[in-house]
């Protein structure tokens, strides 16, 4: 039988919209002749839901679409995610599931029975286990139907399980012959890669064929990169799927031949690949026609404004310089360049005068006082104060421009640079910002030659540079990705590195210390392991031991 892989991007709690979009697929592959098609966990109302499926009327709504769907794909099996009522014993109302649609109804029900609580999943939360799974008869195959983490338990891959059963093997021991994941599994850089040699450790010491659809598109911090993937009982990719777009893939049920789609190859291109995705899609999702970003003549808003112009188009992004009596011409003229390149709307809202009124009015107050940090902020916040009148009054939304470095240690402004709806570079380290500048200029030169060149600065007081704070950026972020996504100590780190074991100390108190500012940012686009947000949750008043 022909087969088919809905690669598909919904949005959460739009039941209509993404039920003819499950439709318009389903329809699609008909034509071509597949008898079943496979759409991604929870694909009827949209992942992740979060607490909304504590709403009654989410669950009725969903099942209401799922009852539509049904009704409209006649003619071919559809097995997609929803959430279904859990027993009442669990203290828990829905379980995720899988439903195959057929002939009208819903025929079959399989739900997920791990429940990840890590990095950004929290799904005990909101779902109740499934107790026990069956075999799915279907096309001559004993189908062992898995919702994404049910996969993600073998003993052959993992050094370590982090649960006590695993479905696929014990579905293959059942009589399983053929294995159906639907995910929602969210990129990171090297991600796409752990993911596919995972798969295909099951399909190669199971020996059975592999079918892994997963959601594409952007959901609030999470990115979704689709390369959804057939293996052969060898492990051998027969089927993909494109990453970060929508896709329908085909495959034969027997041969395992099937559509070999493109995918994006290395780190940069599949990193601003998701980054362009996030953006557009938080945007739109938001129900937001247009971005401000502003332009400093630096590298992370140069960054930030090509990555909007290729999420939603040039037209739609407005570019703000600000400049200040610290602000070099070169900056300024930078800015301007770069809009002229990027083909944005551009605006220059010089702040000394602003600034000049807030020294004024804190003259008494400050008396006898040195400016200091202090005035350095004020600057800040009167530029997100601009950026967030013109978000107001034209209803863009601010896009803030800090990366992941400068968050991590604190390096920003509460209610200044850290103004804004998405933080669309917060998770990208200061050295990979530059990678991703270069690769954006190989595309198209865009980014101002001398923007690439000049030291960083704030530019908040007179010769300012970045590392009259800061050590200097490869140095800080090997110390920050160490401690932040491996979780090594102060001494490891040092021991590692050859870094000083000061320096390392120093770096870690920042980080803790700051803590408050990062639970105060805007929502950032995830493409690493371990990003700041509710994928790592420490507390703010604590004394932590480095």
């Amino acid at each position: 039988m022909k087969l088919a892989l809905g690669q598909i991007n919904p949005t959460v709690g739009d039941f209509a919209g993404n039920a003819a979009k499950i439709i318009e697929y389903s329809t699609r592959a008909r034509a071509q002749g597949a008898g079943l098609i496979l759409f991604p966990e929870l694909s009827v109302c949209g992942y992740p839901p979060r607490d909304l499926v504590e709403r009654a009327s989410f669950v009725t709504h969903n099942r209401e679409a799922a009852e539509h769907i049904a009704s409209e794909t006649r003619g071919i099996a559809v097995i997609c995610g929803l959430v279904t009522p859990a027993q009442a014993d669990t203290g828990k109302s829905v379980m995720n599931s899988a439903a195959l649609l057929m002939d009208g109804e819903i025929n079959f029900i399989q739900s997920k029975m791990l429940l990840p609580t890590y990095d950004v999943f929290d799904e005990m939360r909101n779902f109740a286990p499934a107790r026990h799974q069956e075999l799915l008869p279907f096309c001559g195959k004993q189908m062992a139907v898995t919702i994404c983490e049910d996969a993600w338990n073998d003993k052959d891959f993992w050094p370590r399980q982090l649960y006590n059963v695993d479905p696929v093997e014990a579905l293959v021991k059942a009589g399983g012959n053929f294995v159906l994941n639907i995910s929602a599994s969210p990129f990171w850089a090297g991600k796409r890669e752990l993911r596919q040699e995972m798969l295909a450790t099951i399909a190669r010491t199971d020996h059975v064929p592999v079918a892994f659809v997963n959601q594409v598109g952007g959901n609030d911090s999470l990115v979704f990169d689709g390369s959804s993937l057939v293996f052969d009982r060898q492990g051998n990719v027969v089927a993909t799927g494109k990453s970060f777009e929508e896709d329908l893939i085909f495959f034969d049920s027997d041969s395992l031949a099937g559509d070999l789609h493109d995918q994006i190859p290395g780190e940069e291109a599949s990193v601003y690949s998701a980054l362009v995705l996030g953006t557009r899609d938080y945007i739109s999702k938001c129900g937001f026609k247009k971005a401000i970003v502003g332009l400093s003549g630096g590298i992370d808003s140069a960054l930030t404004a090509a990555i909007a112009v290729d999420a939603i188009g040039a037209e739609s992004v407005i570019g703000v310089g600000m400049p200040s009596e610290y602000s070099s011409e070169g900056s300024i003229t930078d800015a301007r360049e770069l809009s002229c390149n990027l083909g944005i709307h551009f605006e220059i809202l010089p702040i000394g005068d602003i600034f000049h009124e807030f020294k004024g009015t804190l003259r008494k107050v400050f008396e006898g006082k040195k400016e200091d940090v202090t005035e350095e902020n004020i600057q800040s916040r009167i530029r997100g104060s601009l950026l967030m009148a013109m978000s107001n009054k034209f209803g863009a939304l601010v896009l803030s421009t800090g990366n992941k470095s400068e968050l991590g240690v604190g390096y920003c402004t509460l209610y200044g640079d850290m103004a804004g709806g998405l933080a669309v570079i917060a998770d990208v380290p200061k050295t990979l910002v530059y990678r991703l500048s270069r690769y954006v200029n190989s595309r198209k030169p865009v980014i101002p030659q001398s923007t690439l060149e000049k030291a960083p600065s704030a530019e908040l007081r007179p010769d300012q540079k970045d590392t009259d704070s800061l050590p200097p950026y490869e140095v800080l972020d090997a110390i920050l990705e160490d401690y932040v996504e491996q979780s090594h100590s102060a001494e490891d780190i040092a021991r590692e590195h050859g870094f000083d074991l000061a320096l390392v100390k120093s770096v870690i108190r920042m980080v803790e210390r700051n803590e408050y500012k990062r639970q105060q940012a805007a929502p950032g686009i995830k493409i690493s392991p371990k990003a700041f947000g509710y994928g790592r949750r420490f507390p703010i008043a604590a004394k932590a031991d480095i």
